[in-house]
């Protein structure tokens, strides 16, 4: 991603970097030869001092899987990986827009966590609140696609209370959590994680859900017999 600004596919108003037009970046994506060079003297550099070396993230201030790049840059960052810290795990955050797209799904069964974001199975409340950029955007769509990761995939959701533009964004009733326990479970993903607001929103009058409230919801997830962890 530039390093001034926001490009996202999704323009949530939960998002912790703000609206997207208020983040407009004036620099170009980094090129696939910068990203690994810069990987590759970090790593070494951690390698060489004997630093330890958990996870490599894609995560910030976009969605990573818009760089036309991205296949190849995962497969650099496999390799890079692969030499210097064999053992960390690589981990994609994604709103899972681009999933349609079979050389992104590849790249994506390459990482270790898979983790693609699905909010609700609403197209009411994914305008709302996800507000996908583009017009075509289609959840069910969407999910198909989730399936087709054969299980190799981190469903990542967020639960809010609250209000947006005098409307309510409550999506942890059994009105949205219900659908959303049986798209999860056709998904049939390795991990589900639950996580609700913890930074500043670009938006006013959005609220956590309670702990209470999140850890019935993981356990509803772990009933069906899949992993679920929740952040509060």
């Amino acid at each position: 991603m530039p390093g001034d600004g926001k490009v996202c596919s999704f323009d949530c108003i939960y998002c912790e970097c703000g609206f997207n037009k208020d983040f407009r970046p004036k620099s170009k994506r980094p090129t696939r030869q910068e990203v690994c060079e810069a990987l590759t003297a970090v790593l070494r550099q951690r390698h060489d001092d004997g630093e330890g070396l958990d996870v490599i993230t894609f995560a910030g201030n976009g969605e990573p899987t818009g760089h036309p790049d991205f296949a190849a840059i995962i497969d650099d960052v496999v390799e890079v990986r692969d030499k210097y810290f064999p053992r960390a795990c690589i981990a994609v955050l994604s709103n899972a827009t681009n999933i349609d797209k079979p050389e992104i799904r590849l790249a994506l069964m390459k990482v270790d966590d898979n983790i693609q974001k699905l909010d609700t199975i609403s197209p009411l409340y994914i305008n709302k609140v996800d507000r996908p950029v583009s017009p075509s955007y289609d959840v069910k769509q969407v999910i198909d696609d989730l399936k087709k990761f054969d299980g190799h995939v981190i469903i990542q959701t967020m639960f809010m209370q609250g209000t947006y533009n005098g409307e309510s964004v409550d999506n942890t009733s059994d009105e949205y959590v219900t659908p959303w326990l049986e798209a999860v479970r056709d998904i049939k993903p390795q991990k589900v994680m639950i996580y609700t607001i913890d930074r500043e929103t670009p938006a006013q009058g959005l609220k956590k859900a309670s702990p209470t409230i999140l850890d019935g919801i993981m356990a509803r997830v772990e009933q069906m017999g899949i992993p679920c962890s929740t952040s509060y």
